[in-house]
């Protein structure tokens, strides 16, 4: 068949089941972007090109395939690359196409192009594969190669430059392949490893299930629910916690930031990790927590990338490929032998609803400003059932790790690189791939949400259904926090404060959307349930204390620790 370039990318996307296509309409993609509409795909333009990275990293963790959006020429790919590189660390799996002017406007010899900059060496440090379209006919391969890339191993980002000569010429070519016909798809483990993970998961007394995010970006849970069934153990979240796996939310405690998850890690037989990078929030899963036992523990390791093997811990029994496929393997293995739950794990359980109970009624109420633990209380305790949380900021997030009330199935936040502002933009991308038809939260502070603001508008235009409840202190709490450990209360602070004049509900308002302005915990929970009743995307304002914000984070000497070679 004969089809223009543009349409043949949009094919070979179609191909993977891809439908979402995220950007400011590059010149090189303005054809391609219609075709796509007329398509029925989902075509969201943001106003920044960062935000169109993040958006395209939150439907992929969303849906389990790769992301994809665009950016133009120059000042756009200089726009969209902390998305990249926050891509590259997340180990997300999204496809940034760059738009490009003629070939001749590189070969050539000259001085003062216009918007022109030799964009693919910049970008190939941070990603998995990058390439240049020279010929119309290289379209399918360096396509398909780049899909190959982002999803091979360790997912990632991968690039692909189109030269403006490029995108409009035809070409005849055949329907796009099917994914299994040009790469590897589901990869399971050897029967023979699947044999030596089945002796170990047979002989383990107190075993425990360590889930990274990675089984929610593959949105492996229902498999891994079915593993946790049978061994009847613990489930012990990476890094202040994950998204939570329907049915099994009672028996998972957050790593680090709950006793039961240490007396689950410390008296532990065998782990078996799935779906982590065994980083340093983890300790690399011999350090801190998991010492005390390390001599007496063995390790079952399920991991994409062969050559993670070994490298932060060593590893008794690796299986190497997909987790979709390797998890079931094993469910089926010793689905004949179930285990029966211990008392200690059923101790472990109810002692865990009791310190969340514990939270919500021991977080300091009644002060003007709002205590960030109340804070968090009220939010969560208002959060929709079956809604889409999304995460973000520096020291309010900390106090979201300990005093959350809710266990929601989808969690999103920024959690390898630490990158502030995600929040919205990825708040827009779930709802997007999500339908549009949950509630979701993003629960947030000022100093984060002020990064991409510009895009409630997007989220005001898409009518999503997201509620945004930001906490305000009016600074940067953790770089406030710095200052007086490093200089003592009371010091000179500089570059880290700002106008109490400012006021978000009134900004989401000019926006198209719905505000609130909030300086009571007692009206936390009704403004959300009238934000989301609003029918609009809306903001709520909500006053904390920036004393409680910088200084008494709780757990903080535990998340110091993440940083586990000491250099900051």
């Amino acid at each position: 068949m004969s089809v223009k370039v543009y349409e043949r990318i949009l094919d070979l996307f179609a191909a993977e089941g891809i439908n979402t296509l995220y950007g400011i309409p590059d010149p090189n993609f303005v054809h391609m972007f219609l075709e796509a509409e007329k398509r029925g795909w989902e075509v969201v333009a943001p106003h920044h090109e960062e935000s169109a990275g993040f958006m395209a990293e939150a439907t992929s963790r969303m849906t389990g395939k790769p992301g994809l959006c665009i950016a133009t020429l120059g000042p756009g790919i200089a726009n969209i690359a902390g998305a990249i590189m926050c891509a590259k660390v997340e180990n997300s799996p999204v496809i940034i196409l760059g738009g490009q002017r003629a070939r001749i406007t590189e070969q050539r010899v000259r001085r003062g192009r216009i918007q022109f900059v030799k964009q693919a060496r910049l970008v190939e440090p941070s990603v998995k594969y990058c390439a240049s379209i020279e010929y119309a006919n290289q379209t399918d391969e360096i396509i398909r190669e780049a899909l190959r890339a982002a999803l091979t191993g360790t997912p990632g980002p991968a690039y692909i430059e189109y030269p403006s000569h490029v995108i409009l010429e035809e070409l005849d070519v055949p329907e796009a392949l099917p994914p299994e016909a040009y790469r590897l798809v589901n990869q399971g483990a050897s029967a023979q490893m699947i044999e030596k993970a089945t002796e170990l998961l047979r002989a383990a007394r107190q075993p425990i299930l360590l889930v990274g995010h990675g089984v929610h970006c593959a949105r492996a849970g229902e498999s891994v629910k079915a593993l946790a069934d049978i061994l009847a153990c613990p489930v012990i979240q990476t890094s202040g916690g994950t998204s939570f796996i329907k049915g099994i939310e009672d028996r998972t405690f957050p790593y680090g930031f709950s006793e039961n998850a240490i007396d689950a890690v410390v008296k532990s037989d065998l782990c078996i990790a799935i779906g982590t990078e065994l980083g340093e929030p983890l300790h690399f899963g011999r350090g801190r927590h998991w010492q005390a036992n390390d001599a007496n523990r063995k390790w079952l390791y399920i991991e994409s990338n062969p050559k993670a093997i070994g490298v932060n811990r060593r590893i008794d029994v690796p299986l190497v490929g997909d987790l979709r496929a390797i998890v079931p393997q094993l469910v089926e293995a010793i689905r004949e032998q179930p285990r029966t739950p211990t008392a200690e794990f059923e101790a472990q359980i109810n002692n865990e609803k009791k310190r969340l109970a514990a939270l919500g009624e021991t977080a300091p109420s009644g002060r003007t400003p709002i205590h960030t633990a109340r804070f968090v209380v009220e939010a969560t305790r208002a959060f929709p059932k079956g809604g889409i949380m999304v995460r973000d900021g520096g020291a309010a997030l900390i106090f979201q790790w300990t005093y959350s009330q809710v266990k929601p199935n989808d969690i999103i936040w920024n959690q390898n690189f630490g990158h502030l502002g995600t929040g919205l933009p990825y708040a827009i991308g779930a709802s997007v791939a999500d339908g549009k038809k949950r509630p979701v939260m993003l629960l947030t502070s000022d100093s984060s949400f002020l990064f991409h603001v510009s895009e409630l508008e997007t989220a005001a235009r898409l009518n999503l259904p997201l509620v945004c409840v930001v906490g305000v202190d009016y600074q940067w709490g953790l770089e406030v926090g710095v200052y007086k450990r490093t200089f003592g209360k009371g010091s000179a602070e500089t570059g880290v404060h700002w106008s109490k004049d400012v006021r978000l509900d009134k900004m989401a308002e000019g926006f198209g959307c719905y505000g609130e302005f909030i300086q009571h915990e007692k009206d936390i929970g009704p403004a959300i349930e009238r934000a989301y009743a609003s029918g609009k995307t809306a903001v709520i304002h909500v006053e904390i204390d920036p004393v409680v914000n910088s200084e008494e984070m709780p757990s903080y000497d535990e998340f110091r620790t993440w940083y586990a070679e000491g250099q900051q």
